[in-house]
Order: C-alpha cells, then structure tokens, then sequence
C-alpha cells in the first residue's frame, strides 16, 4: 500500500468519524429533555430500563466508533481488544434492540403470555448462534485483525477482513427471519386492527399505528445492517467501507430510543386520564380513550 493510499485511508477514516460522534451528540442532546420528562422523573418500568440501555449503550459503541482508527492514535495491542469489544458490543445491542420489539407486540397483543414465551424462546436460538458467530469471526487473529499503518505523514489502524462473507451470511438468515416474523405480527394485529375499528367507524389506534410503523421501520435498518455487515467482508474499497461503517455505526443508535421515547411523547400529549402511568399500563390498551368514546357515542 503506497503512502498516498495510507493517507486517503485515514482522510476516509476521518471523514466517517466525524459525522458519527456530531450525530451522537447532536440526537443526545436533542432528547435529553424528553428523556428527563419521560425516564427519570417516572416511576420505573421494564421499557425505561430497555431505554436507558439502548440509549447509553448506543451512544458509547458510537463513539468508540467514531474515534478509533485515526482521530485518535490507538496502538495495534489495545486496538485489537477494542474492535473486538465494539463488534462484541454490536451483538449485546441487537439483543437489547430486539427485546424491545418484543415487549411492544407483547403490549399491543393485550399482553398475550403466550406470545412473550413463543417470541423469547425462537430469539433464544438466535442470541446463540450470534453469540456463536462473534466467537469464530471476532476471537481469532486468523480471521480477523487490525494492521498498525505508520508512515511519515500518517498513523492509525485499520480492520484486517481475512475470510470470505459466507459466515455472516449463514448468520444473517435467521436473524432477518426473525425479524420477518415480527414484522408479520405486527401487520397481522394491525390489520385485525383496522377491520375492528372500520366496522365500528372509528379511527385506528394512534399507539398501535405508531407501533408497527417502528417495526417496519426497524426491519428495513436491520436489514440493510445486516446487508451492509456482510459487504464489509467483501474486501469492498475504502470509501465504501466508511460509508458502511458511517451509516451501521449511527442508524440503530438513533432509531432504537427514538422507538420508545416518540410514543412517550405522543402519550403525554395525548387526552389520556392516565397519562401519568407507565405506557404498557395504561388505559389506552384496555379502553379507548375519551375522543375516541366520543366518537363511539356519537356513531351510536
């Protein structure tokens, strides 16, 4: 690799930085207001604490992304343990991702026990297999390495790619799968949703509504993840690669608080007696509310 190489490399590298820790930071302080409002000033729930891991969590992976490589000189011996760390980490955060998808069908399947046990115990096999996955790609040197570049005008390190794509494609399967699973069981209730509310003439669910746009939502940016996951072990130019690693390394750490805190937002908002209750326990589920009542009475 010529030393011009080396330097694009790290302007590449830089570039991609740079956007990830604005971005973080930019979105931190933009719902930090609401997070006070919304987490820290109400009573404890299981979706808070899924929040609270999904938000700072998130926010340090990204960072950790956004300076490793070249805005700050990292040598080859700690680096190797970070990447791993953050890749690592990357997994840990799917997991808390997608429990909150979970909980959220749980929540608009009038809290269905049934559905909560048969979600947890098809993920179950997937924390596995993924947990399988970062054993063989990310725990052996042969596999995968960081190469130290030093040359009189630049220094930094970069990820070394030295197998094939076919092993997270095998990985990335199940996983979409899944995901098409409670994409789908999103839009079932959704539908039967619809039907309900049509045959009473009444409008759908803003809660509902809002729940499944996320699920969609969340579908597409996993997918695209996972597509962009397994080009980054195409051996694929570096330009690409930081374009990748820009959007993988922000999107889910945006998206994923902003799933919980915007239907928080809309409930406190909202013309709910209960508004000052968690969410899930809300009357919300269990009634419709009062304009809706109205509407209901006036059709009547």
């Amino acid at each position: 690799m010529s030393e011009q190489e080396v330097v694009a490399g790290l302007r590449w590298n830089n570039s991609a930085g740079v956007p990830i820790i604005t971005l973080m930071l930019y979105e931190y302080f933009l719902l930090l207001d609401k997070e006070v409002d919304y987490v820290w000033k109400r009573p404890w729930s299981v979706m808070s604490c899924l929040y609270l891991v999904v938000r700072y969590f998130g926010i340090f992976l990204a960072l950790l992304c956004g300076f490793w490589g070249g805005l700050l000189y990292i040598p080859e011996s700690v680096s190797y343990g970070l990447i791993v760390l953050i890749e690592w980490g990357f997994s840990v955060y799917f997991w808390f991702a997608e429990a909150i998808l979970i909980w959220r069908l749980y929540a608009i399947y009038n809290q269905s026990k049934l559905l909560l046990y048969v979600l947890v115990e098809l993920f179950l096999p997937v924390v596995a297999l993924s947990i399988a996955t970062d054993i063989y790609l990310y725990s052996r040197r042969n596999v995968f390495s960081v190469k130290e570049i030093i040359t009189p005008h630049a220094k930094y390190c970069t990820l070394s790619f030295n197998t094939g794509p076919m092993p997270t494609i095998y990985t990335s399967i199940p996983i979409v799968c899944y995901d098409i699973l409670l994409v789908a069981l999103a839009a079932a209730i959704l539908a039967r949703h619809f039907k309900e509310r049509r045959e009473i003439q009444m409008r759908a669910n803003t809660y509902m509504v809002m729940i499944v746009r996320y699920h969609i939502l969340y579908f597409a940016l996993n997918l695209t993840n996972q597509i962009l996951l397994v080009i980054l072990w195409a051996h694929i130019p570096t330009p690409a690669m930081s374009l990748s690693e820009l959007f993988s390394d922000t999107a889910p750490f945006i998206l994923a608080p902003r799933l919980i805190i915007s239907i928080w937002d809309t409930h406190a908002h909202d013309d709910c007696v209960e508004v000052s209750t968690t969410f899930e326990d809300c009357v919300c589920w269990t009634s419709p509310p009062r304009f809706e009542q109205h509407e209901m009475d006036s059709v009547v």
